[in-house]
């Protein structure tokens, strides 16, 4: 599990990478621990069943469809047509997508109760789409952004592992770049608290790469360079784990503001 470019203001090119790799992303890439459920719920205050959720930057729907199976009625915003397609295939009632900007949502004002961004805020306007998300807030909804992190400083494999992609990725954001820091959607918001949600993730090695396959700064490698790396990897991964199953440390960065 790597981590997606956090500097501020991506490229739109780099970000439309996702929709060559989205068969990878939806296979690959992880969800999220019950406990991030529960701590969105003690910090907002808004309860998830029954909740209308706004899922900004929704993709295959990792976080639309958990928040589903939660109870809430969810409005999945993507602008990647391929990525919604995967969305759609689950066929979960009560999740609509729509494939739009996160920047210029076409809702109505006043018609959710969370506004939430699973891996997704850093590659909107800082401004705008906070501005959209407070438009389209009944009075005492909150805003809520969440990101998955491999967290390489618990693993010297895994740290192995991004120094490897930091010297072949042109486009590689993560631990291995000195600059590197968590998404500042904080500064964005009146009020706001912050958690760490510590989990552990046991996933085969061909769905670890499948997950790396899924990231933008893959996605924009030459094919060849992309391959070779992931062969890389793969060896290296035999190595450190023959039974074939990668205890990948993570935790879940979780702001939320009202």
């Amino acid at each position: 599990m790597t981590h997606e470019r956090l500097r501020t203001g991506p490229s739109r090119e780099l970000g439309l990478a996702f929709e060559r790799v989205a068969d990878a992303y939806d296979a690959g890439r992880p969800g999220y621990p019950d406990e991030l459920y529960h701590a969105l719920v003690e910090v907002s205050g808004v309860p998830l069943d029954g909740a209308t959720v706004v899922d900004v930057g929704a993709g295959t729907g990792k976080l639309a469809h958990a928040l589903r199976a939660r109870g809430s009625r969810v409005v999945a915003v993507d602008p990647g047509a391929e990525m919604l397609a995967r969305l759609r295939a689950k066929g979960t009632a009560g999740v609509a997508a729509v494939r739009a900007d996160g920047n210029a949502l076409p809702l109505a004002g006043r018609s959710a109760d969370l506004v939430t961004y699973g891996q997704s805020w850093h590659w909107l306007d800082p401004v705008a789409s906070i501005e959209e998300a407070r438009r389209v807030l009944r009075p005492g909804g909150a805003v809520a952004a969440c990101w998955n992190f491999a967290h390489a400083a618990q693993a010297e494999w895994l740290a192995a592992h991004e120094e490897r992609l930091a010297g072949a990725c042109p486009t590689y954001w993560g631990p291995a770049t000195e600059e590197w820091s968590v998404p500042p959607i904080a500064a964005a918001f009146e009020v706001v608290e912050e958690r760490w949600i510590p989990w552990t993730r046991l996933v085969g090695i061909e769905d670890f790469l499948l997950d790396l396959r899924s990231h933008s700064y893959m996605a924009a490698m030459p094919e060849a360079e992309a391959d070779a790396l992931v062969e890389l990897q793969r060896a290296e991964l035999r190595r450190e784990f023959p039974d074939d199953v990668v205890s990948v440390p993570m935790r879940v960065y979780l702001a939320v503001g009202r």
